[in-house]
């Protein structure tokens, strides 16, 4: 009995100590810069459901698209760029994560085609992780979704490449081991990793040469470029 008491304890403990550093772990994330938070005063274009922050153009939009944020960082970081495609008339449905993951809720885009039911052109897409669980989510959803946008992510599941758009920076391209396809891939010379949010830099991610606004105005065109050839068809 006793033996099995001190068995119990010992898994009790390591399990206790397991869930702490998770904790630990996820409540240090990057946090979104003041840019980004100013752009929540937005209230005439931007509302907030629970876990979604929906950007709405000024004119009715049919075009959607759903975001997951990378991992560890505050979903309102990419408020800057869905902004950016808000105003060339893309609706924008940002996804907070449990615990800044995706990999948590993968299938976060189930409860969001409901909510918007003027929408016929459904887009899904994210950034790093947010980005892997995006192509993921499309892969097993293609009647869902129209096209995958991937930033400083690559394919993950069976997607075809002209499905999808992948846009990453020339000082994050050690995803390239990764990308085993050329069609609807964009390298934005001068970009990195983090630049696609604004939350500052990330730990391991080479300075940019060029500002996080460039990067992004460019990463805009060449998504609105895709979603145009994509409805047009």
């Amino acid at each position: 009995m006793k033996k099995r008491y001190k068995i119990f304890l010992l898994i009790l403990i390591l399990t206790l100590a397991l869930v702490g550093a998770f904790f630990i772990y996820a409540s240090d994330y990057y946090k979104a810069d003041k840019l980004a938070i100013a752009g929540l005063n937005n209230e005439k274009f931007i509302t907030v459901d629970k876990n979604l922050t929906i950007l709405t153009p000024e004119k009715p939009s049919e075009t959607a698209l759903i975001f997951y944020p990378g991992a560890k960082v505050e979903a309102i970081a990419y408020l800057p760029i869905l902004e950016k495609l808000r105003k060339n008339g893309i609706t924008c449905i940002l996804v907070k994560m449990p615990f800044n993951m995706a990999i948590f809720n993968q299938k976060a885009a189930d409860k969001v085609f409901d909510k918007l039911p003027n929408i016929k052109n459904w887009y899904i897409g994210g950034h790093s992780m947010g980005g892997a669980m995006a192509s993921s989510y499309a892969a097993n959803n293609k009647e869902k979704v129209e096209g995958l946008i991937l930033l400083g992510a690559y394919i993950y599941g069976e997607l075809s490449p002209e499905d999808a758009i992948t846009i990453y920076g020339t000082f994050n391209s050690n995803l390239e081991k990764n990308i085993d396809y050329t069609e609807n891939v964009i390298i934005i010379d001068g970009g990195n990793h983090a630049q696609f949010g604004n939350y500052g830099k990330q730990k391991g991610d080479p300075d940019a040469t060029i500002s996080s606004e460039e990067q992004q105005n460019i990463a805009v065109e060449a998504i609105l470029e895709f979603i145009k050839t994509r409805d047009s068809k």
